[in-house]
């Protein structure tokens, strides 16, 4: 039985050997005068140093395939696959990124058809020695409207392909996850919302969750649309009354517009919350909340109050700002800081940068909620001289919800473009002067798993720090009485 047993393996080795050899390119190699055809497109892009391995799958036909990644080091990885899919080991593709920082990556693609082998134009990448934050948590759900089932968020290490759930809604009778919000990446500072019979707001800090009711009876709407102020003690929330309106046309299923908002401020450390008390505020509705990196400004967007019977198609809201002292807590005159009203669109979910030079906003035809907004893009406005464009990374579809890395090197999106209906993460490089790299889509270990995956990704929230929780620690945390948030000056 040894006997045949190592006959056995000696004929394996052999067979590989030959597979091994037979499978990469050798004798005559035909030039082809184009770029391959790769899924997902990884081509001409800048990456960090620190990213996971680009795995892609090669469509074009052949019976064999392989592509060599290299760069000027000399470094080499080669890669084959029979079915077009090429999966780079970590550990090489590591040593290769970290010790080409700066530097091109070429990827070389080959592929076997009819016995003869071919070789395509070289892929030119880029490798930004700007690292990206190394964690992501993005909200994971099925797109669409009428159901809570199977809700998660995830945080995932962008550096490799692990990911767990912070929290998963199988724990909490299938209550609705959302509006997760971090203080400029530090988990430390950390939050979500659960809507439904177990909801309430809950709060990370050391490795546990503190539940908060932060609607109290002064307060005619509940809290949503976080932001942490730098410091930490402070959370700016908008108080809204949303309507839905549904759509019978195929590519805008609902639309959600604000009946009245306003913008709350709660304390952290004195679990109370307030009104923001802006001057005539009762004539507009003020919605989603930034923080400047210093916490001298919120911003916000802000839209003429509607009427009883208001036509959806006709609210604008604009991008404010107004100035804060976190000693006092007055805040000053709003000021206008884009118009745009006067180009006949509405502005949503403005992010500053890290080193507050520019905000980015999602700009769409009317209202306040854009993900069913086709036209839907990111455009910057440069703080110093208030100017607005857009960025060179929006698509035909939906781009919307983006997050700043702390460097301000990098912003992830949640992007339609694949198919026109389920979000993706997609990446881009930001360089000193705002200007937007061509976008990628977050690498996964298995390249296909996009054309399978029917769940949108969304509401991407860079963060440096992993946020160490179990379902069991959540579970009880979901299941305790929430604090009740008190009025401020009661």
């Amino acid at each position: 039985m040894l006997k045949y047993l190592k006959y056995y393996i000696i004929l394996v080795v052999i067979l590989s050997t030959l597979y091994s050899c037979g499978n990469k390119p050798h004798g005559a190699v035909a030039e082809i005068n184009e770029l391959p055809k790769i899924d997902p497109d990884y081509s001409g892009i800048t990456i960090p140093v620190n990213i996971a391995p680009v795995n892609f799958k090669i469509i074009e036909p052949g019976t064999a395939f392989m592509a060599r990644f290299r760069s000027s080091s000399g470094a080499v990885i080669e890669c084959t696959g029979r079915n077009g899919i090429i999966s780079i080991p970590l550990k090489s593709w590591k040593r290769l990124m970290f010790s080409n920082k700066g530097k091109e990556l070429l990827i070389d693609v080959f592929r076997k058809d009819k016995g003869s082998w071919s070789h395509f134009k070289t892929i030119t990448d880029l490798i930004s020695p700007d690292p990206v934050d190394p964690y992501i948590t993005y909200r994971f759900l099925y797109p669409g409207y009428e159901s809570w089932k199977e809700i998660s968020i995830i945080q995932r290490d962008i550096g490799s392909f692990r990911q767990h759930p912070v929290i998963e809604n199988s724990v909490a009778e299938q209550n609705c996850v959302n509006c997760h919000s971090y203080n400029n990446g530090r988990t430390d500072d950390f939050l979500f919302h659960l809507r439904g019979s177990l909801g309430g707001t809950f709060f990370y800090k050391e490795g546990k969750f503190r539940k908060v009711n932060l609607k109290t009876k002064e307060m005619k709407n509940g809290a949503v649309y976080p932001r942490w102020h730098p410091s930490g003690r402070f959370v700016a929330f908008s108080s809204n009354r949303i309507v839905q309106q549904f759509h019978s046309a195929l590519n805008k299923k609902v639309e959600v517009s604000d009946l009245e908002s306003s913008l709350v401020l709660y304390d952290v450390e004195r679990n109370e919350i307030r009104d923001i008390d802006l001057t005539a505020r009762e004539n507009y509705m003020d919605t989603y909340p930034e923080w400047s990196p210093d916490g001298r400004y919120l911003y916000f967007c802000r839209a003429p109050l509607v009427s009883e019977n208001f036509d959806y198609r006709a609210v604008h809201y604009d991008l404010f700002r107004v100035s804060f002292n976190p000693e006092t807590l007055i805040f000053g005159e709003a000021e206008q800081v884009f118009n745009a009203t006067a180009i006949n669109k509405s502005v949503s979910f403005p992010r500053i940068s890290p080193d507050g030079n520019f905000i980015v906003v999602t700009l769409h035809d009317y209202g306040c909620f854009p993900i069913w907004h086709k036209e839907a893009d990111l455009w910057s406005v440069d703080l110093q001289t208030m100017e607005a464009s857009p960025l060179d990374l929006n698509s035909n579809q939906t781009d919307s919800y983006h997050s700043w890395s702390s460097n301000g090197r990098w912003i992830v999106f949640s992007s339609k473009r694949i198919d026109g209906l389920t979000a993706r993460l997609f990446l881009s490089h930001i360089d000193e002067n705002g200007i937007a790299a061509k976008p990628f889509i977050l690498p996964q270990k298995d390249p296909e798993i996009y054309t399978r995956i029917l769940k949108s990704f969304n509401v991407p929230e860079f963060s440096t720090l992993r946020v160490d929780v179990n379902p069991g620690s959540i579970g009880r945390s979901v299941a305790e009485p929430a604090l009740q948030a008190k009025w401020a000056g009661k």
